[in-house]
């Protein structure tokens, strides 16, 4: 179990720019690495990756000094505790609307006492074979580890409040396209009364001193939403390839 490199830097007041990917190789998180990102999100909702393929992915983000995570696509607590063993640092849940979804997403991420993870001598562990000792990694592994439930629907967005007082939640991620649906804009999130929506998540969070995150289209996009107070800015990994391919190929029509 390693320091969580992220939480360390919004502690620090700053905010922490990754991709969300759906891609399975372990190259895509090494080259975000190397461009400097801090953090690198294995969509496991949305991409077909399996948890012995996520593992290869956190292998390649420790190796390259980017902290990974994951979005998991339900809160069974024993899906997602192959993942916390694997050695991911946060989990990014979607679907979370009601107090009794975030508390069991908490109990699955977080040991004793804070949660009801259970604890085995796995790889996030050193296999047990490490320098720390059981209490100390159990300690450790409980301050490192992110909770980041999605508010994705308005349903979440009237329980929120609550859901900011659960114990154990580091933060919310705003997922914009899935809340404009809920609010009836099936053409995306740009109506005003989506954006009333998301500042009004902000406000909440922010309330609490917990983190807020989102997701940002271009670098100037990032740097309004961290103005605004957003700690966790992301990209999606196919809409950065895509929108570089599509610039290079333009020149092509001179």
């Amino acid at each position: 179990m390693k320091t969580n490199a992220i939480k360390a830097k919004i502690q620090q007041g700053k905010a922490a720019l990754g991709v969300i990917s759906n891609f399975a190789d372990p190259m895509t998180a090494e080259i975000c690495a190397h461009a400097g990102l801090d953090y690198y999100i294995i969509d496991c909702e949305h991409g077909a990756i399996t948890v012995a393929q996520a593992l290869e992915i956190i292998r390649a983000c420790e190796a390259t000094g980017i902290t990974p995570m994951a979005r998991i696509r339900s809160t069974d607590a024993k899906l997602i505790l192959q993942f916390m063993d694997a050695g991911v640092m946060g989990v990014m849940m979607p679907g979370v609307s009601t107090i009794a979804e975030v508390e069991a997403l908490v109990k699955a991420v977080k040991y004793p006492p804070v949660g009801e993870r259970g604890l085995g001598p796995v790889r996030s562990w050193d296999f047990g074979l490490g320098s720390m000792p059981q209490a100390d990694y159990v300690h450790f592994a409980n301050e490192q580890t992110l909770v980041l439930p999605q508010v994705e629907d308005m349903q979440a967005v009237e329980n929120l409040e609550q859901l900011c007082k659960v114990p154990g939640v580091d933060g919310f991620i705003i997922g914009p396209r899935d809340l404009a649906m809920s609010m009836g804009f099936y053409d995306g999130p740009a109506h005003p009364e989506v954006q009333q929506t998301i500042d009004r998540i902000f406000e909440i969070v922010l309330a609490h001193n917990l983190i807020i995150g989102t997701t940002a289209g271009n670098a100037e996009q990032a740097k309004t939403l961290i103005t605004k107070g957003a700690k966790i800015i992301m990209n999606y990994t196919g809409g950065m390839l895509g929108g570089a391919a599509k610039a290079f190929a333009g020149a092509g029509n001179l």
